[in-house]
């Protein structure tokens, strides 16, 4: 039995994640700090439907508290660790930099150490799309340089990726960073566009499109995203001895330390994503066509060749299917009254004191 350490895990990604390790006979500690960007009810929903399964155990600490990470590293022992824990939102780093930079720099130092310390196996970290930034030269490649973000999310997931590879080459750690892309299905965060789209049109308010309609998203389903992971875990990196000094590669090293992008390969105008949603909700959207905000990107488009590479993964779920499976879940998870739901109106919690889980075998038989 494989022993993970999930941070992140009553997030969006993390919560996927754990659920499909649990599913294939891994035991898990899931990491949380249940902070208020977004409604904490979802989490806690979220952490309940792990929480059915006797290998989960959960955690509610902060990354960024340098102490706790610290004590948690020295208590437990882990085979891979998936850091998923990070402070989101391109436009929130703008006007909460503070709280950015605490959680997705320092709160990743403390994951770090804690995987030197330990001697972990395999790290295997969130890092963005966004990093690409001012680079227009499409699809995006984890060989391209990426130097220029355009928000200081971008800025922190780049210098994540930088200190990822100074632990991969001072103390060997394998270390493997994922470039999502726009990721998308049920569960979703309320704060991205799927979610903010679906809201509207079923309480009949309009929407905001950006870039005037033109803006370009490789749009990733969630099981897909899973899956590259998964198929990760027992991949860890080796350093690449064709690697050239003179001609450095971003996405390898001389260290144990790889770079991937993980999206769909297909991106599509934010229309065609409206459409898509308007036909299944069975209800018009009214659009309210804005400029590009600050820090966001034209288009995004994964070049994921590496990852197909090394691990046969490609993307499988068409955009129609994927929004139709988010929808499903939306409305069932706040019926019976859909148009009225707000964020708050979730039906499962844990307890806010929810504290360490006792550890699988002390006190009843895993599954």
């Amino acid at each position: 039995m494989q022993r993970f350490l999930v941070t992140g895990s009553a997030g969006f990604i993390g919560f996927h994640v754990a659920s499909r390790l649990l599913q294939e006979g891994g035991s898990v500690l899931g990491l949380d700090n249940l902070n208020d960007y977004y409604d904490p009810g979802l989490k806690r929903a979220r952490l309940a439907q792990l929480g059915e399964n006797r290998r989960f155990r959960f955690l509610r600490a902060d990354i960024a508290d340098r102490a706790r990470m610290e004590r948690l590293f020295t208590e437990e022992t882990f085979d891979c660790v998936i850091h998923l824990a990070a402070q989101a939102g391109v436009r929130y780093s703008l006007t909460h930099p503070n709280t950015c930079i605490q959680s997705n720099v320092v709160g990743f130092m403390h994951i770090l150490e804690g995987c030197r310390v330990r001697a972990i196996k395999h790290l295997i970290f969130a890092s963005s799309s966004s990093v690409y930034g001012v680079n227009q030269s499409l699809p995006f490649s984890p060989h391209h340089n990426v130097d220029h973000p355009l928000s200081l999310y971008a800025a922190t997931k780049k210098a994540d990726e930088l200190m990822a590879h100074v632990y991969a080459h001072q103390f060997g750690i394998p270390v493997t960073g994922l470039r999502f892309f726009s990721v998308y299905g049920p569960w979703g965060r309320p704060d991205m566009v799927l979610f903010i789209f679906t809201r509207a049109i079923l309480k009949k308010q309009p929407i905001d499109v950006y870039n005037f309609g033109k803006v370009r998203r490789d749009f990733t389903y969630i099981d897909d995203i899973v899956e590259s992971i998964v198929r990760l875990v027992d991949r860890a990196p080796a350093p690449n001895p064709a690697w050239n000094a003179n001609d450095p590669d971003p996405a390898t090293s001389l260290a144990p330390y790889r770079i991937y992008n993980v999206g769909a390969q297909s991106p599509v105008e934010i229309g065609e994503l409206i459409t898509v949603l308007e036909e299944k909700l069975g209800a018009k959207a009214e659009c309210r066509l804005r400029p590009l905000p600050p820090g966001d990107v034209q288009a995004t488009f994964a070049d994921v060749e590496d990852l197909e590479r090394e691990i046969n993964f490609r993307a499988q779920t068409p955009l129609k299917a994927g929004v139709g499976r988010f929808v499903d879940w939306y409305l069932e998870y706040y019926r019976p009254n859909v148009a009225e739901a707000e964020e708050g109106d979730f039906k499962s919690h844990i307890p806010e004191d929810a504290a360490l889980v006792p550890a699988p075998g002390t006190e009843r038989s895993p599954d």
